[in-house]
């Protein structure tokens, strides 16, 4: 049986080695994500992102144990900051959801963001179709919490939950305005810590300024103990309600793909450009020379479009 039957057939080991070849570019992978591509689409796919330290694992663990008592399948990928200088990354997800690991019918995945801006992994478009075929009925996509660059998670998910916690300082800075475009729904957890009331008006007063039809719910929680996890995933389920009925869903899948296209060309012309010697050798001239001010690097950029569009 072929990786594409084992897949389909629900095997969990099919679907780790697929995800580990798209994670290594293999081509063979892609074959693969186009040949069954159109049985993907049915996995929900949730974004928890938000602030290093905001208990995103956990909160994500709570929320997947809970789908999980509704019989759900879930599908979780961790993306993990990865060393610019050893390129290994904590990958501490695993340790952390140990028992959710052991569940047959949840699948976790660690990833490395490899330098990738955004705070997402560039596989993880690929694990997230993966696993879509795979059968998951939710899959949850945790980000590494690195500031304004997490708006890329909107590119990828249906429903975004952003984490917040009391204490982090001066809390209107923290929140900042791209920050608070993502979230679809917005979790204050540690709500047992002093200043988490606070924190959830401010939040709710920054919303005010939000003009969309749909006005982000605020809930508080405490994910360790297991407080307000039923209803921060019933704000989840009222909002895949709402982009449902309101044509939304759809439109927000098209937005997703057009972005996914474009980063996938982006991706393409900077292997074009990366992959051969000579181009490489070129470019480290050209920075020196850039460097040196005996040229500018917008006649360099222009440079190089040029030798690529020759060969």
């Amino acid at each position: 049986m072929n990786l594409s039957e084992r897949l389909l057939n629900g095997d969990k080991r099919a679907a780790a080695r697929l995800i580990s070849m798209v994670e290594n570019k293999d081509p063979k992978a892609f074959e693969v994500l186009k040949k069954l591509y159109p049985k993907s689409g049915n996995a929900y796919v949730i974004g928890i992102t938000g602030p290093p330290g905001a208990g995103k694992s956990t909160l994500t663990d709570k929320l997947a144990k809970a789908l999980r008592n509704k019989g759900k399948k879930i599908g979780i990928i961790a993306v993990d900051p990865t060393s610019p200088f050893t390129g290994g990354s904590i990958l501490g997800d695993r340790v952390r959801m140990s028992d959710l690991n052991t569940d047959p019918e949840v699948f976790i995945r660690s990833m490395g963001t490899r330098g990738h801006l955004g705070g997402l992994s560039e596989a993880t478009q690929g694990a997230i179709k993966v696993l879509d075929i795979y059968g998951m009925d939710y899959i949850f996509i945790e980000t590494v919490g690195v500031g304004q660059s997490e708006v890329d998670i909107v590119k990828t998910c249906d429903t975004t939950v952003m984490v917040m916690v009391p204490g982090l300082g001066d809390d209107i800075q923290a929140i900042k305005a791209g920050i608070m475009e993502i979230g679809d729904v917005f979790a204050v957890n540690k709500a047992d810590r002093d200043g988490a009331k606070r924190t959830a008006r401010e939040i709710d007063m920054m919303l005010d300024f939000n003009k969309a039809d749909w006005r982000p719910p605020v809930e508080l929680v405490v994910a360790i103990e297991n407080k307000g996890i039923e209803e921060l995933l019933q704000h989840i389920e009222e909002h895949k309600k709402y982009l449902r009925e309101t044509g939304e869903f759809e439109a927000r899948r098209i937005k997703n793909s057009k972005f996914e296209i474009i980063d996938l060309v982006q991706q393409k012309m900077m292997s074009v450009l990366l992959d051969k010697s000579n181009k490489e050798d070129m470019i480290d001239t050209l920075s020196k020379d850039v460097a040196m001010r005996n040229t500018d690097p917008y006649t360099a950029s222009e440079n190089v479009f040029k030798k690529v569009k020759m060969d």
